[in-house]
């Protein structure tokens, strides 16, 4: 059925990262940068079922070619660090056909993006492996009515309280601070266009009359007592698919067993409720004793059996204070509670290891690839460093260390990727606190790690005495109606007899 993914991300050139390479990537083409000379071709690449470039009104048509508009967007992008591309990748409705979704990703992109200014790059893969999704680049500058790039930002003046400049004699210059040109970058878009997706697919959906829905927010925010799974990535879906058992495959069936039980127990607790409401008053003053007399009737199967439900009811009965029926209501009804409670420690400790799981795998990763994005970019610099040469021999000179840095990436490839993503990962945790220097804290996560996995485990080890207060419950409650059943058999006998008379 169909499920909500959106994962937006910044495509920034201080980390390394190039619009060209990703949209080469995302369309499957071969497209040479001409910031760099670098070539990327991802013409073996398959899955790519369509591509488009999606333009406002105002914008060059010549944009509507990707190698064009992209090295556009390169060329007048001058910093070092600059945000070249925003990017958003989504899950589409395995409901809908693949003309459907096209279709639908292309109205919400026109709709949410492309009517506010800015270009989209648009690609859609389906492997028809059950995984549709979309890949969605944005530019982050907006275009003028004249066609050209206009600014990320303008400067406005700070004015006095009688509107009057303010001159800064330290920096010989009026006070001014930076205005954005636009509010694409506001915090709040995230989930508004997380929002627009999650609307226009289910009144899609609605439409064709399909009962499936896609809903953006947590499990908590709507209020469900589960667990969510972990996102398993590509590599580890396709060793599940071929039958290998991966780690993150192993949580998300362990996180669905427990739901399955949270579920289930759930169940069991409200169908006990409801049994003990359906009582006649006269059942509700049942005493404790007279459920294990009952217990000990000859209706059961074995002696043994008799004997060991009965202890196990009166342990259940003493420690919970429990005499009456009355009384049972109200473990019951604490029984929830604890459930309730258990259930939501269970998920912020699952969600806290998940997160320090995935601390750890970039941390690990950073710490043993490093090396070669280090060694990289020491051939990397060589290469800028033989661009300004000048003479004979400089060009070659040239040539030859982009090619070293060049082979060098596409032989580490794999390892310069991973270090990449665990860097950015990790400024993103870590923030000020982040020194590529250093590593990050991996010894006090692995500690907290261990921590909160023994904390799991009594956590586990409480929602198994709910489940056995409530097998005990249940059988109480089973022994009462038993007895309820036999009375009114008597009542129904004597009456009949008195008929007779």
């Amino acid at each position: 059925m169909a499920i909500f993914h959106s994962h937006l991300k910044v495509i920034t050139r201080g980390k390394g990262k190039s619009a060209v390479a990703a949209a080469a990537y995302q369309a499957g083409e071969i497209i040479k940068n001409e910031h760099d000379g670098v070539v990327h071709d991802y013409t073996r690449k398959g899955g790519v079922v369509h591509a488009e470039i999606l333009l406002p009104g105002h914008a060059p048509a010549e944009y509507k070619d990707r190698a064009i508009l992209w090295n556009a967007v390169e060329k007048v992008e001058k910093s070092s660090d600059a945000q070249l591309a925003r990017s958003i990748d989504i899950a589409l409705p395995v409901e809908l056909t693949r003309e459907q979704n096209i279709t639908l990703v292309r109205r919400y992109v026109g709709e949410t993006f492309v009517n506010a200014g800015m270009c989209a790059d648009l690609c859609v893969h389906d492997k028809g492996d059950g995984n549709p999704h979309a890949h969605i680049m944005l530019t982050m500058r907006p275009i003028t009515e004249n066609g050209r790039w206009g600014g990320k930002q303008k400067k406005e003046y700070i004015l006095d309280d009688n509107g009057g400049k303010i001159y800064d004699p330290a920096k010989r210059q009026y006070k001014c601070r930076s205005i954005p040109s636009t509010n694409w970058n506001n915090r709040g878009n995230a989930d508004k266009w997380r929002k627009a997706w999650e609307d226009v697919t289910n009144a899609e959906l609605e439409r064709l009359g399909f009962d499936s829905r896609i809903d953006r927010r947590t499990y908590a925010e709507q209020g469900i007592e589960q667990k969510p799974t972990v996102h398993m990535g590509v590599a580890a879906m396709q060793m599940e698919r071929r039958g290998i058992r991966t780690e993150r495959g192993d949580i998300n069936r362990a996180v669905e067993n427990t739901n399955k039980e949270i579920r289930q127990l759930r169940a069991r607790i409200n169908k006990l409720e409801k049994n003990l409401a359906d009582l006649t008053e006269t059942a509700k003053q049942t005493t404790a004793y007279d459920v294990i007399f009952e217990i000990m009737s000859p209706n059961y199967h074995s002696a043994v059996a008799r004997l060991k439900n009965a202890a196990a009811i009166y342990n259940f009965c003493h420690e919970n204070d429990i005499n009456t029926v009355r009384d049972l209501d109200r473990v019951v009804r604490r029984l929830q509670s604890d459930l309730h409670a258990v259930g939501e420690d269970m998920k912020k400790t699952s969600r806290r290891i998940d997160t320090l799981e995935k601390h750890l795998e970039h941390s690990y990763n950073y710490r043993d690839y490093r090396k070669y994005n280090a060694r990289y970019e020491k051939l990397y610099a060589e290469d800028e460093t033989a661009r300004k040469e000048t003479g004979l021999f400089a060009k070659s000179r040239a040539q030859k260390a982009l090619d070293a840095a060049n082979d060098y990436y596409e032989s580490h490839r794999m390892e310069l990727t991973l270090c990449n993503a665990a860097e950015k990962y990790l400024r993103d945790v870590l923030q000020e606190r982040f020194d590529p220097k250093k590593l990050p804290p991996i010894k006090a996560w692995e500690k907290e790690l261990a921590d909160k996995t023994v904390e799991r485990q009594g956590q586990y080890r409480k929602y198994s005495r709910i489940k056995d207060n409530t097998t005990s419950a249940d059988k109480i409650q089973r022994a009462v109606r038993d007895a309820q059943r036999d009375d009114d058999k008597v009542q129904m006998r004597q009456k009949s007899r008195g008929v007779e008379r």
